[in-house]
């Protein structure tokens, strides 16, 4: 029984790998011609890294990110208002947090599919169910395959989804992101840090990803769909976070103008079902949340461990029943969860109160949530 997989991102990529290593057919279709070193950085928790150790890649994703060990939320001029030391979670699982640009994973992840099981340059467009129970997938070149089961992992804007849930819903959150990797090297006390800093209804956030490299994003109140002047919009930004912390400006300045990227932060309404028959969603395909929780990418790699795990290769049934069942509760709390603090983050109103419950929430409360987030069922 052959799975198809469309979408060579995380989610789709590491399905793949799952998929690999347990003897599941499959081919991955990826509707762009190469992989090229494009988006900025991504923070893999313990649960995801708990899943690509399994997957034996581990070492490798280590060697090419770099370890965050204190996870601080703080005000605009650095001061800390949570600040969580991740010994725990070490002691705990081996590792903390991982920081790495999100191509670098990719990468990663692509090289250890073999050739002849995936296909780049191949876009999806539609998908027909046959009368023998098979499914015909159409690409944009116009050429066809026939496979079993059906799997969209391709994101957010899934064509697939689209096709098998028209009635999805993308949110906007009112709110508008700038992302970029700075030539810079942070200072010793922040080189195994990762900080986000509240301001005035505008956040900041960052990262090493690798010697001499920083991943930030910068989070403002805006509408949807705007676009910036490629050659002024580092000014614009800036102007923006002037009042912070000088190190803010230093690491703005410090990014090529044209490597600054900006989207709209959306998620996708809680739906209730991920799947028709043989053909399933997984990652943003089918629960996309706002970044505010660092899960996005995490929870797409939990869904390709998970559905791996479900999936048997010598089976004429499906898992994806299973799968959402096994699933829903931890990723809608998650999606929730990082609305909310999206939300608050940008209060305009009593930030004051805001930031004194964020100093005086127990320690021992955040390290439960984030253990309780960490846990994967090997």
């Amino acid at each position: 029984m052959k799975y198809t997989i469309i979408g060579g991102g995380i989610a789709g990529l590491t399905t793949a790998l799952a998929f690999e290593k347990k003897g599941i057919d499959y081919q991955v279709f990826e509707k762009t011609p190469a992989l090229k070193e494009v988006g900025a950085g991504i923070w893999l928790a313990p649960n995801a890294l708990q899943v690509l150790e399994i997957l034996g890649i581990l070492e490798e994703v280590k060697s090419q990110g770099n370890s965050i060990d204190r996870i601080t939320l703080g005000k605009s001029d650095l001061s800390a208002l949570s600040d969580t030391p991740q010994d725990k979670v070490k002691d705990t699982f081996g590792y903390s947090t991982i920081a790495i640009h999100r191509a670098k994973l990719q990468q990663i992840l692509f090289d250890q599919i073999p050739d002849h099981k995936k296909s780049l340059g191949k876009g999806f467009q539609s998908f027909e169910k046959l009368s023998n129970g098979k499914i015909k997938i159409t690409f944009e070149d116009q050429s066809t395959t026939i496979t079993d089961f059906l799997i969209g992992a391709d994101g957010i804007n899934s064509k697939v989804r689209q096709q098998l849930f028209p009635e999805s819903q993308i949110r906007f959150t009112g709110q508008t992101c700038w992302r970029g990797v700075a030539n810079f090297e942070l200072d010793k006390a922040f080189q195994h840090r990762g900080m986000e800093l509240w301001g005035n209804q505008i956040r900041f956030g960052m990262s090493r990803i690798l010697k001499g490299k920083v991943y930030w994003f910068a989070v403002a109140l805006d509408r949807a769909n705007q676009k910036d002047d490629p050659n002024m919009v580092q000014e614009k930004l800036l102007g923006m976070y002037k009042d912070f912390h000088p190190l803010i400006n230093q690491i703005i300045a410090a990014t090529p103008k044209d490597k600054i990227m900006r989207n709209d932060i959306t998620d996708l309404r809680p739906m209730k079902k991920w799947s028709d028959g043989n053909i399933g969603l997984i990652g943003d395909a089918g629960h996309a949340t706002t970044p505010n929780m660092g899960q996005g990418g995490g929870q797409a790699i939990e869904d390709a461990y998970y559905l791996g795990l479900l999936t048997n290769p010598s089976s004429e049934e499906h898992a994806f029943d299973l799968f959402y069942k096994k699933r829903k509760k931890k990723v809608q709390a998650i999606v929730n969860q990082s609305w909310t603090t999206g939300k608050v983050a940008h209060w305009k109103y009593g930030t004051g109160f805001r930031n004194f419950l964020m100093k005086n929430l127990p320690k021992t409360f955040i390290e439960k949530k984030l253990m309780k987030m960490y846990i994967i069922e090997k």
